[in-house]
């Protein structure tokens, strides 16, 4: 890979959370040097988010990471709402046998440190990526020739450290610094209420079942969750009688969680917090050579548990973009796609657990009442589907393709006995994917040295060939897109669809002319990003 002149990395990351370490993973196992940046000397240590779905199995998959994690994992078998009487309100199947177009179970819940030490362990073995402790950014600065950034830390014991980067991305949290110093502005989106966060390691681990439980009581609303194996995850509303000092002590904690059986007796309490849920998602997502991920960009009630998962989607979409850009087979406009494509999927995702928490927090027993009528009809209808994730907005897409922006289905490929996932089989990346149509016969000579040149791969599916459609899954997808070439973008999303001779040709001679600069226009949605030219017209501070 480039060396970037005069500096230390490609890209600089600051923050080691799961989103950074993850960026950085993506990154280093595409040989670029990166530095990641922590402002705390150790981890962190302790959970904080408990669920993963099934698109973000996939990412952990594809960055080497899940098969390790599943035995480590409770596969949610429902969500059950119910109100102060134990009536149920809602049910939400998660299906914990039924295939999911990942190919991974709907929901998954876990120890967020199981995590973190994967990360860890899986970075420590890129060769490109250093990770510094005890690093607190003070400043960046545009560098000779607006081709990199300068980035400024406190290291360990009031040293001062500076890293020269191509990129830096801030994965810093709800408090970025990062963020701060882009001038990178934020919506707040008028939701907040504060909750005491309580995990639990019984003495005795047992399954509940159901696994999850909201219980929608105006006198104290409460959630009971998995928190992975042998562990348990409760949240309490604070309520207004309640003084947050005392609310937050452990006295509290243990009172909360008496009626659930659970006493110093027989459990340990690992961690309490008293944590306000808010709301608010970045106006943009880049400024010149600076950008933002994860709780830097958005912050969400847990109440849909896609927090970390959106943060995992952030670093999967950014770290092909980046590998792209920096290899000089894209304009840096690429980069505004990431924050169209994600700013949509995320505020949509906000608005949805905004929307959840109304429901589960009326605390005015009519209003409550009214609540438990409306829903009754639908708890008596039996359990409902985990909703799908919304789709992209407007972003690096065929336009005009109604499955652009979809995840592509993963399910097993090869005979029986020796199946594997699709995207151990292809190594995921840049994927053109037929059912009896050759996407690699279909590509002219020059064409396909360029699909070659951005790491792409091409596969075809048949029912009884070498790569074998053995459970019949992909006949069936394919006919529901009435097509037969996919073109799978390195996020695991569809760039487009096409049929009949020439698709596979169409469909990457679509992504080359995107990716030489017509994303600027109609499909990277620059307009509401800043430009690298509009952001470094000289030297600066920021």
């Amino acid at each position: 890979m480039s060396t970037p002149p005069g500096g230390d990395a490609d890209v600089a990351i600051v923050g080691a959370g799961p989103v950074g370490m993850l960026l950085a993973l993506l990154l280093g196992r595409r040989g670029w040097r990166v530095e990641v940046l922590e402002r705390q000397a150790t981890a962190f240590g302790r959970p904080r988010a408990v669920h993963l779905d099934h698109e973000a199995a996939r990412i952990l998959q594809n960055a080497g990471l899940m098969d390790d994690l599943a035995p480590q994992t409770e596969v949610m078998d429902s969500y059950l709402w119910r109100n102060a009487g134990g009536t149920p309100l809602l049910w939400l199947d998660g299906a914990p046998e039924a295939p999911t177009v990942s190919g991974w179970p709907a929901s998954s819940m876990f120890h967020q440190p199981d995590l973190e030490r994967l990360l860890a362990e899986a970075v420590g073995r890129q060769p490109g990526v250093q990770v510094r402790t005890s690093h607190d950014v003070q400043s960046v600065m545009l560098g000779e020739g607006a081709g990199s950034v300068s980035v400024q830390a406190d290291g360990p014991g009031g040293a001062r450290a500076q890293v020269r980067a191509r990129w830096v991305i801030g994965c810093d949290g709800a408090d970025s610094r990062i963020r701060a110093l882009a001038g990178l502005d934020v919506t707040d989106l008028h939701y907040q209420a504060e909750w005491l966060i309580v995990d639990v390691a019984p003495a005795e681990p047992a399954r509940w079942s159901p696994l999850n439980i909201q219980v929608c009581d105006p006198a104290r609303p409460t959630t009971a969750v998995s928190g992975g194996p042998g562990r348990r995850r409760f949240e309490f509303m604070r309520l207004p009688g309640d003084t947050p000092d005392s609310f937050g002590s452990p006295a509290t904690a243990w009172r909360l969680l008496e009626p659930w059986g659970l006493t110093p007796a027989n459990a340990v309490l690992e961690r309490h917090a008293l944590y306000t849920f808010g709301a608010r998602l970045v106006d943009r997502w880049r400024h010149g050579r600076l950008l933002v991920a994860g709780d830097a960009a958005h912050q969400m009630p847990p109440f849909a548990g896609q927090g970390l998962c959106s943060g995992l989607r952030d670093a999967a979409s950014l770290a092909w973009r980046l590998d792209l850009v920096l290899a000089g087979r894209a304009p840096d406009t690429l980069l505004d796609s990431y924050g169209t494509e994600r700013g949509s999927q995320v505020r949509a995702e906000i608005d949805f657990s905004v929307e959840l928490g109304k429901i589960i927090c009326v605390l005015d027993p009519a209003a409550a009442a009214d609540r438990d009528r409306d829903f009754a009809p639908i708890a008596e209808a039996g359990p409902v589907p985990v909703p799908d994730r919304p789709p992209l907005g407007t972003g690096l897409l065929l336009p005009g393709d109604p499955q652009a922006g979809q995840p592509a289905l993963q399910a097993p490929v090869g005979p029986a006995g020796s199946r594997r996932r699709l995207d151990d089989v292809t190594g995921g990346g840049w994927v053109l994917l037929g059912y009896l149509a050759d996407p690699a016969g279909d590509l002219p000579a020059e064409l396909a040295r360029w699909w070659a040149g951005i790491g792409g791969r091409c596969f075809q599916l048949t029912p009884d060939g070498p790569l074998q459609d053995s459970t019949g899954a992909y006949g069936r997808w394919f006919a529901t897109l009435e097509r037969d070439t996919v073109l799978i973008r390195p996020d695991s999303y569809l760039f487009g669809t096409a049929a009949g001779p020439g698709a596979a040709a169409g469909l990457a001679g679509a992504l080359r002319s995107a990716l030489g600069g017509a994303l600027g226009g109609a499909l990277g949605g620059a307009g509401s990003e800043a430009t690298g030219s509009e952001a470094e017209s000289g030297r600066g501070v920021w």
